[in-house]
């Protein structure tokens, strides 16, 4: 699932290097933290959210075939630096 959403993201992004995964996977479910340029926030999150939304949608069909739960959060790296 990891290989699905890496392939996503760098596909929208401009700076498809920046594009860092991590996953956090415990019983039966599957936690993931993207972090990318910020630059791509914007293309990311899209208008209105619609992006990063559709983005969760996908990983939740895939994660209901595999019947697993899976979250995505978006990471800011900006705070990260802080």
């Amino acid at each position: 699932m990891k290989e699905l959403l890496e392939f996503i993201v760098k596909s929208l992004v401009t700076n498809p290097d920046a594009v860092n995964i991590t996953e956090n996977a415990q019983e039966g479910t599957i936690d993931y933290k993207l972090e990318v340029s910020p630059d791509d926030m914007g293309l990311i999150i899209g208008k209105k959210g619609q992006t990063i939304r559709a983005i969760r949608k996908l990983l939740t069909v895939r994660a209901i075939a595999e019947n697993i739960r899976v979250s995505l959060e978006l990471v800011d790296s900006a705070t990260l630096d802080a």
